[in-house]
């Protein structure tokens, strides 16, 4: 990434500090972090000075349609050398009006997958529903106007009162029916930076707390239309309408919102019901109940949509068991998804590359190369719907179907 050297503003510094954490015991992990450099894991920001700004060309994500730019520096992973379930952010910055400083925080759960990112706030740390070994943490800059500035970050790891979110979810993850826009914007930049190409296979959810970086599938969802056909593809930019509005989650710890029922996106309850006015958090009147957005070879070529419709998501990164990761050749590629296990069974489907799959168990059938070897296993990723191994890297632990 090239490093932009930006203006210094006159600004009042603001200090933000997890307030209602206890005092710094013997065990804690505690470290600084190196806001000295960019590399091509951030997006949208410089740094300069020992201090991390906005770019001037940090993106807009194209989904939520709202004059916000947004970048993120995505620092290392952190070995904390014991378990613990909470993170600390200390920041010192300026935040000029209009701007906003968040620190993100998620726990390594082994074979490329993590925890979802929780934030940790001013007033509060952030708790991980899991205790972890590793965790990695992500500035988010936005600004509609003058950029804020990240001078000094210190964070400390510690073990807290477990969360209880009071629900457990499926295998497969959590699913709920909401409803599919098609995002389009070719050329436009997501909120990790991609830049989108003629039929794009990704999709948009509105929060952060989802949101994969560019290149990977951390976060993918499985997106299924009334027509039997899914993609599963990842989660490369924030919207539509909110940029705060994780949904899925449950309502104790949803990031706003907390009084909507839990899978009931606020756009959805804007529309609707007239929530909050009829409007979304930047105070536009929501014209569509829409809780996620399709890039558009997810909405014409993976689901075959020729109208926003109704569809049924399943959030990948919530499930547990068996997983792994798609892998094509191209970097837009995707892989057929077949009712069988051969590669003659009608295509169900389609899996972006990147696309974290759910393994329910694997079969044996025609043998295929791909990215990942010569292989007869085929992997039953949703009943009636098969991928084969040949493109799919990490799964662990499949059993026979």
């Amino acid at each position: 990434m090239t490093r932009r050297y930006l203006f210094p503003l006159a600004l009042a510094t603001v200090l933000t500090a997890g307030l209602a954490t206890p005092a710094a015991a013997a065990g804690d992990a505690e470290w600084r972090a190196d806001l000295t450099t960019v590399d091509a894991d951030d997006t949208g920001v410089g740094a300069h000075d020992g201090a991390i700004r906005l770019d001037r060309a940090a993106p807009t994500p194209a989904s939520a349609r709202a004059a916000v730019r947004t970048g993120f520096l995505l620092l290392e992973p952190h070995d904390l050398g014991a378990p613990a379930n909470a993170v600390a952010a200390t920041v010192e910055s300026t935040v000029p009006a209009g701007a906003e400083v968040a620190v993100d925080v998620r726990g390594a759960l082994g074979g490329d997958r993590w925890t979802e990112w929780v934030e940790a706030r001013p007033d509060a740390p952030a708790v991980l529903p899991r205790a972890v070994g590793t965790v990695q943490v992500r500035v988010a800059l936005t600004a509609e106007k003058a950029t804020p500035e990240v001078r000094r970050l210190d964070l400390r790891a510690f073990s807290a009162p477990a969360r209880t979110d009071g629900v457990t979810a499926e295998a497969a993850g959590l699913s709920y029916r909401v409803y599919a826009t098609r995002e389009g914007l070719v050329g436009g930049t997501t909120a990790n930076g991609h830049v989108i190409v003629s039929r794009d296979h990704f999709v948009a959810l509105p929060s952060r707390r989802g949101l994969s970086a560019k290149g990977t599938g951390t976060y993918s969802v499985r997106v299924c239309a009334s027509n039997g056909r899914c993609e599963w593809a990842p989660v490369w930019d924030v919207g539509p309408w909110n940029t705060k509005d994780d949904y899925w989650n449950p309502s104790a710890t949803r990031e706003m919102w907390k009084d909507l029922p839990q899978g009931k996106p606020e756009a959805q309850a804007a529309y609707e019901n007239g929530y909050n006015g009829g409007k979304d958090q930047f105070g536009r009147t929501v014209a569509n109940p829409a809780g996620i957005d399709l890039a558009d070879g997810t909405f014409w070529d993976g689901l075959k949509l020729t109208d926003n419709a109704w569809v049924t998501v399943t959030y990948q990164w919530t499930g547990s068991g068996p997983a792994g990761f798609v892998r094509t050749e191209a970097q837009n590629g995707t892989v057929n998804v077949r009712g069988g296990a051969t590669s003659t069974a009608s295509q169900v489907g389609i899996a972006a590359n990147y696309a974290q799959v759910r393994v329910e168990c694997q079969v044996t059938g025609q043998s295929v190369t791909g990215t990942q070897g010569t292989s007869n296993l085929w992997y039953r990723i949703a009943s009636g719907k098969f991928v084969a191994r040949a493109y799919v890297s990490g799964v662990s632990g499949a059993t026979a179907c």
